[in-house]
């Protein structure tokens, strides 16, 4: 997958800057494919680029409108709608990952096929998945997961990709959602895969690797413990089939994102993973810890790190502040 770039990131009203972890996302990993914002009255949040109008971007050499918002549902508002539409008029493809299509939106296919844009949904698979098997296949897998949603599995996975290459490992960043996908230019958004194929999904995503040392780092998504997410998370789990993972949390939260639920504990999370993983992998272990900090001071995160690594006798740190060579060790060792 490859779109125009640069890109204009829409943030729209977003409410909170987790509903623009795509935009923000995609900034903080490929910063050379993002010109600039574009956001509707009514929000304060901001990304740190420069505010366009799709004219504007256009103009500028922007390719490509980049819808960054994640919301419950995946629903486009109708003002949103009509922003979609005049970034085409300027000139602009359009990509977005919400569970609903562009083509389904009022307008949108008929501005695209008279303009001749292109329409990419992120989160769409572009192929059918067979059931997962569950049979051993070669290489090794590293899966991150979560005590919530949104907590920085994502970030986990692209530093730790980063991390083993850097120590000379054999390693692929493998996307399971639409930023990931976004970032990687491949990969498959698995939350909108039918539930029976979410395994195979997977295991199509990770293949058997003829370097038996090579490892995929795969990308996780939700919870084991969220009500809402906790099947894609198992699938996930179930096809992923990982050796190692690595439990990511944000340490101030006290309920789970979107619902009433309190937030587990790492252990309770690292008990399941194990307990569910061995389903496919008997031999499935922790690795490590990531901390997802930017919310406490620099002091308050090595502190709180060196409780949770003391208490569970792993490597923790914060990938982004700290950076993943203790745990890289623990992997390669």
């Amino acid at each position: 997958m490859s779109l125009k770039k640069p890109y204009l990131l829409y943030i729209g009203d977003a409410p909170d800057r987790l509903a623009v972890k795509m935009a923000q996302g995609v900034l903080d990993w490929r910063p050379d494919w993002c010109l600039a914002q574009m956001r509707r009255g009514g929000t304060d949040i901001r990304l740190d680029l420069p505010e366009m109008t799709p004219q504007q971007a256009a103009d500028a050499g922007a390719g490509t409108l980049v819808v960054g918002v994640v919301n419950a549902g995946g629903v486009m508002p109708d003002p949103w709608v009509a922003d979609l539409i005049d970034a085409m008029e300027a000139g602009l493809d359009l990509a977005a990952g919400m569970h609903v299509r562009l083509r389904s939106l009022p307008g949108v296919a008929e501005a695209a096929e008279r303009l001749g844009r292109t329409l990419t949904d992120l989160r769409v698979p572009d192929r059918k998945f067979a059931t997962g098997k569950g049979t051993k296949r070669a290489g090794k897998r590293l899966l991150t997961v979560g005590t919530d949603c949104s907590v920085g599995k994502k970030y986990a996975a692209l530093a730790l990709e980063q991390g083993l290459r850097a120590a000379g490992a054999s390693a692929d960043f493998r996307a399971t959602g639409q930023t990931g996908r976004l970032i990687a230019e491949r990969g498959a958004a698995i939350d909108a895969v039918p539930a029976d194929f979410i395994s195979g999904a997977v295991e199509w995503l990770s293949p058997a690797n003829d370097d038996p040392d090579h490892w995929d780092v795969i990308e996780g998504q939700g919870s084991l413990f969220h009500p809402s997410f906790a099947g894609v998370t198992l699938g996930l789990l179930h096809g992923a089939q990982p050796d190692r993972f690595v439990v990511c949390h944000e340490p101030t939260r006290t309920n789970m994102r979107g619902v009433a639920n309190p937030l587990p504990t790492i252990g309770q999370v690292i008990d399941a993973t194990i307990l569910l993983g061995r389903l496919t992998n008997p031999d499935i272990a922790p690795a490590g810890i990531c901390m997802n900090t930017a919310a406490l001071s620099e002091d308050e995160a090595r502190a709180t790190i060196d409780v949770l690594a003391s208490e569970y006798q792993l490597p923790a740190t914060d990938p982004i502040r700290f950076g993943v060579d203790a745990i890289v060790a623990e992997v390669l060792r």
